[in-house]
């Protein structure tokens, strides 16, 4: 079959509207004077491009703000609301943007096209009706979710993927009351995942200015789980999230299996026992719940005065309960602030507590890291002939690298597993947030990924503040070798 019988027809109707449509450009092209540029001579056969795009993109903004043309008005309502939106718009320009508005369209009686959304989305829709003539839009964080609903509504691609982007990119943005809460709670209902697993990562990874802002009491029953259930949590200490939670409790007043639930994911065995003492006898929360946690403890007290072989032959020190998190705290780690990263080879020291148990609560490890923009891998080092001479060394195929060693060795190590957390800092809206976390046993080479896409030599880079890498070391110490199968 020739090609030209493949092509669809265009109704009668819908030519009259192309020649409007075109009549009216013309109408408003007329005077604009045509710009010639230049192409490269590799391009276009050599020739010159006339290029009015921007123009052309105006002419169409005015065409819907002018309605000449116009074909269809789109009379948008509100459920329970008497306000009344109405645009005039072309079907032309509807269907080519959008399947649904083609459907609607065609199926419709008369001119109008009664349109009903809610009050969040029918306040953005002369935006989104914009983005159908000109392909731009301007949005704020309020006004993301509504555009976004009504781009997944009307099936627009382009703008569902856009809005999507910028959401994933301003989760760190200010806002009175919070939004990262809110756009989890909309990609989970909506099904986004990769929406909603950007923002599950930046309230794991930032929760300490999380818990402190104003949209923690908002937090749902499954979100506040999922949040407690994990291990790579980045927060002060475990104290820092009762306290939080002790809060949430008392604002949101859950019912008593939510409640227990909540306080049984929380690592008491991360507490000092000083500080497990004082909630047991000041808060208000552990004592309304505390025959549902009375176990967990109990045990904790035994992890603190036992030592943790001791406690291995007993209980399962694999469980969560004895599992440290990312702890900001000095005991866990230390910050580190590497000037112009790049330059060369850079060391620091640091000390942190043997273990979590308060066995070991006075024992301390001294902690040595360098830091290598340009470390070689052993298959690219210098090779050492019979003579003595060297092989050529390809410098250019060093990568960034972190290791980290104790700077002694002890028996008192035996049965302890030493995880190393990177946590690669950056400031984006005015304030700290967590860019990257990595975790490896002694070197970020174990991880292959390790800044890879970050350009350390310009200062500009989202991984630098100021031309500094702001980083953050966190030794989390695990006993799971210490395990004896409780017969």
């Amino acid at each position: 079959m020739p090609a030209a019988h493949l092509r669809p027809r265009v109704p009668l109707a819908q030519t009259n509207l192309i020649s409007t449509l075109l009549l009216s450009l013309c109408l408003h092209t007329g005077s604009v004077t045509g710009g010639i540029m230049k192409a490269d001579e590799t391009q276009n056969g050599g020739g010159d491009t006339i290029s009015h795009s921007l123009a052309l993109v105006q002419h169409l903004e005015a065409l819907l703000a002018q309605g000449n043309g116009s074909d269809v008005a789109l009379r948008v309502q509100t459920v329970g609301a008497e306000q009344v939106k109405v645009i005039q718009a072309h079907s032309l320009m509807l269907s080519l943007q959008s399947p649904v508005f083609e459907e609607l369209l065609l199926s419709r009686n008369g001119t109008t096209l009664v349109l009903l959304e809610t009050a969040e989305c029918a306040a953005v829709f002369d935006k989104f009706i914009r983005y159908l003539y000109c392909g731009e839009i301007s949005l704020c964080l309020e006004q993301a979710t509504s555009l976004h609903k009504l781009a997944t509504k009307y099936r627009v691609q382009g703008l569902q993927q856009g809005v999507t982007q910028y959401m994933t990119q301003n989760l760190a943005s200010n806002s009175p009351s919070g939004h990262v809460v809110e756009w989890y709670q909309y990609a989970l209902q909506t099904g986004d995942v990769a929406l909603r697993d950007s923002c599950l990562q930046y309230l794991s990874w930032n929760l300490s200015s999380v818990l402190q802002s104003g949209e923690w009491t908002h937090v749902s029953n499954d979100l506040l789980m999922t949040l407690l259930q994990r291990s790579d949590l980045i927060l002060q200490s475990e104290m820092e999230l009762f306290a939080a939670l002790e809060a949430w409790i008392n604002q949101n007043e859950p019912d008593a299996l939510t409640a227990e639930n909540a306080l049984r994911a929380v690592r008491y065995a991360m507490m000092p026992p000083l500080e497990l003492f004082r909630l047991q006898t000041q808060s208000p929360v552990l004592a309304r719940y505390q025959e549902s946690v009375r176990d967990l403890l109990y045990q904790s007290y035994q992890f603190h005065s036992s030592s943790p072989l001791h406690m291995a032959k007993y209980f399962d020190v694999n469980c969560s309960l004895f599992m440290p998190r990312n702890y900001l705290s000095p005991a866990w780690g230390s910050p580190w602030v590497i000037n112009n990263p790049m330059r060369d080879d850079r060391s620091t020291s640091f000390q942190t507590q043997l273990g979590p148990s308060g066995h070991d609560a006075n024992k301390r490890v001294t902690w040595n890291s360098l830091f290598s923009p340009r470390w070689l891998p052993l298959s690219m080092r210098p090779m050492y002939s019979e003579q003595g001479s060297t092989q050529p060394t390809r410098v250019d195929g060093g990568r960034l690298r972190i290791i980290i060693t104790p700077a002694t060795s002890s028996a008192e190590f035996a049965g302890v597993s030493f995880q190393k957390t990177v946590v690669v800092m950056t400031r984006k809206q005015g304030k700290m947030v967590v860019r990257h976390v990595y975790n490896f046993h002694q070197s970020t080479e174990e991880t292959g990924d390790f800044l890879v896409e970050a350009d350390l030599h310009r200062k500009t880079s989202e991984y630098l503040v100021d031309g500094s890498l702001h980083l953050h070391i966190v030794v989390k110490p695990l006993y799971q070798t210490l395990i004896a199968t409780k017969k």
